[in-house]
């Protein structure tokens, strides 16, 4: 089974348009899937495609799953609401819940990265009857805050926290879009002072190629980088729509999975997966591993994937 798929690859994965109520997913759908097995549904995070789940996407179906990989909400092939409150929790929920209609199956397992594990764990909880398992990689399952997030975050890592700095729309838009070869190749997490230096580009990371670079580079620039942080933008709006799961848990089979070195368990550790997660099945932590994960050790994801979904397709 293919661990490193080429551009040329992907394209050829076919691919389905699927309603949500006024907009339009593109979904890239591979793999036939055995009967009475559930479709493995991938989500994307931040700046990322359905494109970055390309290694485990061939992986997956070759070893019988049917694997549906939407360009979420505001990327890609997808539409791009202009209305900033298009982009709530539980409207990217009803975007997956769409995914699983158009192919007629009652449920899935969904598997998320980044923002994409936001989106999965919320779905498990908000719709758990269309969630046969779930499984996060880098964003761990949190406990709801006790406050709306942003002014918590503003108080504890200040102005210029990405998530903070993102608040403003047009500001963080614009610095992300002026260079999205430097953006897409950012060895810092983005900000204001990020953003006020002017350091060339450097070449991509060891596990992307220059082809793969400029795939990405070309979508964004089309694109831009609006519809993934219009998803930061509804924090605060997505803790006020979900007051009424605060007391629910992940009951479906789960699974979280990490590198050692992703920057994101300096500031959202994994502390709250015994009590929030009912099912854990495993808990995996790649020695060496940073944040972009699937394709930086595709190896070692779709083993982990394969093995959790041997338990609870």
């Amino acid at each position: 089974m293919p661990t490193h798929v080429t551009l040329a690859e992907w394209e050829r994965v076919a691919t389905r348009e699927v309603p949500s109520g006024d907009i339009t997913l593109r979904v890239f759908d591979h793999g036939e899937g055995r009967p009475g097995e559930p479709p493995v549904v991938l989500c994307h995070g931040f700046p990322e495609l359905a494109f970055s789940w390309r290694h485990q996407v061939f992986a997956l179906a070759s070893a019988g799953y049917r694997v549906l990989v939407p360009d979420m909400r505001g990327y890609g092939g997808s539409s791009r609401p202009a209305d900033v409150d298009a982009y709530d929790i539980l409207t990217l929920c009803g975007d997956l819940a769409a995914v699983l209609d158009d192919v007629g199956a009652d449920d899935a397992v969904f598997v998320g990265h980044d923002w994409g594990a936001m989106v999965v764990w919320q779905m498990a909880l908000a719709r758990p009857e269309r969630v046969r398992a779930v499984a996060g990689m880098s964003v761990p399952v949190a406990r709801r805050a006790p406050a709306p997030p942003i002014p918590i975050l503003r108080k504890r890592l200040g102005e210029d926290f990405y998530m903070v700095w993102f608040q403003e729309p047009g500001a963080a838009d614009a610095a992300l879009g002026r260079n999205v070869r430097r953006t897409l190749v950012a060895k810092e997490i983005y900000s204001a002072r990020w953003a006020e230096q002017h350091d060339e580009p450097s070449s991509p990371p060891p596990w992307l190629s220059e082809e793969e670079l400029g795939h990405y580079v070309e979508t964004f620039e089309r694109t831009g980088f609006t519809g993934g942080l219009n998803y930061y933008r509804n924090l605060d709006r997505n803790w006020e729509l979900t007051e009424h799961l605060a007391d629910r848990r992940v009951t479906q089979p789960s699974l979280f999975l990490t590198g050692s070195k992703d920057p994101v368990g300096q500031f959202m550790p994994a502390k709250d997966l015994d009590t929030m997660l009912t099912d854990q099945r495993a808990h995996v932590v790649l020695e060496g591993g940073g944040h972009w994960i699937q394709q930086q050790r595709p190896d070692e994801v779709n083993a982990a994937l394969l093995d959790f979904l041997s338990e609870v397709g």
